[in-house]
């Protein structure tokens, strides 16, 4: 579930569209190659996509899906092989990244011990998403994907509330929340629900992130510079990425630290 970009054929260099912004420099629809996309997949300014104006590419993660595109569902072929493939892969990628995203946070939530008693549930959950990812390429495009995500969504949530239900004292329910540039430095947000909030520039350092559910919070260009996020709950690379922080910043062990930090 960590990306191979060696094993890919630059999927989401192609597949994904992306509009003239602070995160892109240029515009660019779907199903066309970035113009910085080599013959060999790989990116031509990778090294400095941010100077170039690209740092959206800096935080995309596709969690494996652009190499089981790539070498399973399509058994190696690349598009420019063969590009009558084209149209069904670049269909089928966007559907596999959410499946591997879904494989991601139901893997983490099968590693909390207090949510044991869900744990036979998010087993089924975790093979029925990969069977679904071994599919043909018809069988994903087909897929209802935002159903899936209800379905499992409520199987992760039950997971936080029993891992959460261990922290002492009340915890902050911030769930969807707009918190845009909110002032949150040194604030004790230990257990706490930030599900889906906004947080985009807001000031968490020193904050307590301990056990926080940060599942689809919104971290652009926060500060999270000396916040513990210790045990923090369903946080992935792609959202620290996004953020700001500094060697003070305490992560957990698996992820990251950003190189623009």
């Amino acid at each position: 579930m960590q990306a191979d970009c060696a094993a890919c054929f630059g999927l989401c260099c192609v597949a994904l569209p992306f509009a003239r912004s602070a995160d892109f420099a240029a515009d660019k629809p779907a199903g066309r190659p970035c113009s910085n996309l080599r013959q060999d997949f790989r990116c031509g300014v990778h090294a400095r996509l941010r100077d170039e104006g690209y740092p959206g590419c800096t935080v995309f993660d596709c969690f494996g899906a652009g190499q089981k595109v790539s070498q399973v569902t399509f058994g190696g072929t690349d598009w420019r092989q063969a590009p009558k493939t084209a149209p069904s892969m670049f269909q089928v990628f966007p559907v596999m990244r959410q499946l591997h995203e879904l494989l991601w946070y139901v893997t983490e939530a099968l590693g909390l011990a207090p949510a044991r008693p869900v744990h036979k549930e998010l087993q089924k959950a975790l093979a029925l998403i990969d069977g679904l990812t071994r599919g043909s390429a018809e069988s994903i495009a087909r897929l209802d994907v935002n159903a899936l995500r209800g379905e499992v969504n409520t199987l992760l949530l039950r997971a936080s509330e029993l891992t959460r239900a261990r922290v002492p004292g009340r915890t902050r329910n911030h769930r969807g929340a707009d918190l845009i540039g909110a002032r949150l430095s040194g604030v004790d947000l230990r257990g706490a629900s930030l599900r889906g909030a906004l947080l985009v520039a807001a000031d968490l350092g020193g904050a307590d992130l301990r056990e926080a559910d940060l599942i689809g919070a919104d971290l652009r260009d926060a500060d999270l510079s000396g916040a513990d996020l210790t045990g923090a709950l369903f946080l992935t690379q792609a959202q620290l990425n996004a953020a700001r922080g500094d060697a003070a910043t305490v992560l957990p062990p698996a992820l990251a630290r950003p190189a623009h930090w």
